[in-house]
């Protein structure tokens, strides 16, 4: 790609006007000089079909899909990566130079780095893992975690039959528990992940008892708006690490921008600090 021709990338998705991601890239466009716009890519689901197939002939280098395209967009792209072909989900696509379409899913990378940011000698073999949920979110921290070594994950969903599922899809170390049993599977744990949507603004709190954690236990949670859920603020005033879900998002970002823009773009605080202020 040469230097001058003009960058073009986005994220489809229906409804996108409150994603984050716009900001994220075009901050980074600026920062590193590049010649480009990320856009918002407002597509309808019926019109996906026509959408995804047209991004080549209109100059994209690729985009983000959010919801509720991630798992439809699978069957219209060219080639779908290994990662994302597990996750049964795609979130970035990548047109490559022959104008096909490759698709790709860094949930999972984003994850494990926003854990590696805060906690650098974070590891997934540290101890039992737990993990509240069994939806898409669910499916690429799960594998993510197991691809990096965890030895037990305990997967819980109110939902039980879903959770069951799951483990059965991914198998072993993933173990499903009734959702009643949720406080229990606490018990001796290195890292709790709440990937439900309970706790997000405008949703009820996630009702969990955090008295059979070990304190040295790391607590994320995969939203962002707010900043710190109900469970991140007890975890954190009981003496609990914690981690919020804006690393995920900021990191899943940079493996997609280096792809379409050839810079693999660094979180700066100053990045972080003025996201934090728009949320």
């Amino acid at each position: 790609m040469s230097s001058h021709t003009f960058g073009l990338a986005g994220i489809m998705g229906w409804p996108v006007a409150h994603s984050r991601s716009p900001f994220i890239h075009n901050y980074w466009l600026k920062k590193y000089g590049i010649n480009g716009a990320y856009v918002q890519l407002p597509v309808a689901p019926g019109s996906l079909g026509i959408a995804v197939p047209g991004l080549a002939a209109l100059g994209f280098r690729g985009c983000n899909i959010t919801l509720p395209h991630k798992v439809d967009v699978l069957k219209l792209v060219d080639e779908v990566d290994v990662m994302a072909r597990r996750m049964g989900a795609m979130n970035t696509i990548v047109v490559q130079p022959d104008g096909s379409l490759k698709g790709f899913n860094n949930d999972g990378y984003g994850y494990i780095h926003s854990l590696l940011d805060a906690k650098p000698d974070w590891r997934a073999d540290a101890g039992p893992i737990t993990v509240l949920g069994a939806g898409g979110a669910a499916r690429a921290v799960v594998l993510s975690l197991a691809d990096r070594g965890a030895k037990e994950i305990r997967l819980l969903n109110r939902t039980d039959a879903k959770a069951q599922a799951l483990a059965k899809e991914f198998g072993s170390p993933v173990k499903a528990l009734p959702w009643s049993e949720r406080h229990a599977a606490l018990a001796d744990v290195a890292l709790l992940v709440n990937t439900t949507s309970q706790g997000m603004h405008g949703n009820p709190a996630l009702e969990l008892d955090l008295t059979a954690l070990p304190l040295s236990a790391l607590v994320s949670d995969v939203i962002y708006v707010p900043l710190e859920t109900p469970l991140l603020a007890a975890a954190r005033l009981r003496g609990n690490p914690t981690v919020n879900g804006l690393g995920m998002l900021l990191n899943q970002a940079r493996p997609a921008f280096e792809a379409w823009f050839g810079v693999m773009p660094e979180i700066t605080s100053e990045l972080r600090q003025s996201i934090e202020a728009s949320l």
